[in-house]
């Protein structure tokens, strides 16, 4: 049940706000932001679908966690679009300032509260009736890259259980500097690979295997990811269930995480990455 002490704090006069968003359970959505947690800053993004939260690094990787207005029991948003900078690292730890181990049945409600440009992010957080307010600064939001990803543009789409490809990252050669991904309609359908010190090193998923969901691939593709750039999405990776992995005509790679947030809750984490280098098939072999 949503908490009544929050609601009632200090009168709580909204009307002030442009933003303002109640979730029961805290915890919940530092799940979701630890899993873009590469960055200390991040971009909020705010609509009446729900938040979006952008962390960037190089010009060459994106994250982007999808928050929608449904996961939360109470969500106004006054203006059409609202954009701001914050510090994520301060974020998630106000959000986890009563712990990250919670009591049977004892949940962190939040209040977060945004009144616009040049305001602070405020936070009211209650648990077991001690309430805690957090004020973080916001700044004005960079410009963040566009990739350009669009659905009409993708060559192979593959849907598959998690599990698997946290083994394959678990087992990644951290001597290679790139991760090659090959996609495609025929044999080895999809296979990751790593050129480091004790020789290059292969696994493989035919197209009709148990952790494959689905298999849309059109052409051939193969190409090299900074190891170092793709680090970030195992945090997502652990905390997933299904991921699908899209790529496009020049080779940008889009991992989609699906995170299961409590019983029927669900939402989505997307890295965006460019590829280092495109292996011909003649450079393959």
């Amino acid at each position: 049940m949503p908490s009544t002490f929050l609601s009632t704090h200090r009168g709580d006069d909204e009307s002030q706000f442009l933003l303002v968003a109640k979730h029961d359970n805290a915890r919940n959505l530092s799940t979701i932001l630890k899993a873009i947690h590469f960055k200390d800053t991040a971009t909020v993004f705010a609509s009446a679908m729900g938040l979006k939260v952008t962390v960037e690094d190089a010009k060459c990787v994106q994250a982007n966690a999808f928050i929608q207005s449904d996961l939360f029991h109470h969500y106004n948003i006054k203006e059409d679009q609202l954009a701001f900078k914050i510090n994520l690292t301060v974020l998630l730890e106000c959000l986890q300032i009563f712990g990250s181990s919670a009591l049977p049945g004892v949940n962190t409600s939040l209040k977060m509260c945004y009144a616009g440009y040049g305001c602070p992010l405020i936070l009211m957080l209650e648990e077991d009736g001690v309430l805690t307010d957090c004020s973080i600064k916001t700044l004005e939001p960079d410009e963040v890259l566009d990739f350009d990803f669009c659905s009409a543009d993708v060559v192979n789409k593959i849907i598959m259980k998690s599990e698997c490809l946290k083994e394959v990252f678990n087992e990644l050669d951290t001597t290679s500097e790139v991760l090659q991904i090959l996609m495609s309609p025929d044999q080895p359908y999809l296979q990751f690979s790593t050129f480091g010190n004790s020789g290059s090193m292969h696994s493989s998923f035919p197209k009709d295997s148990e952790m494959v969901e689905s298999f849309q691939c059109t052409q051939t593709q193969t190409n090299r990811y900074k190891i170092s750039l793709l680090k970030p999405t195992v945090k997502a990776l652990t905390l997933s269930t299904r991921i699908s992995i899209r790529t496009d005509s020049r080779g940008f790679l889009s991992l989609q995480y699906m995170l299961r947030i409590e019983e029927n809750q669900i939402c989505f984490v997307e890295y965006f990455c460019a590829p280092d280098e495109e292996v011909s098939e003649d450079k393959e072999t």
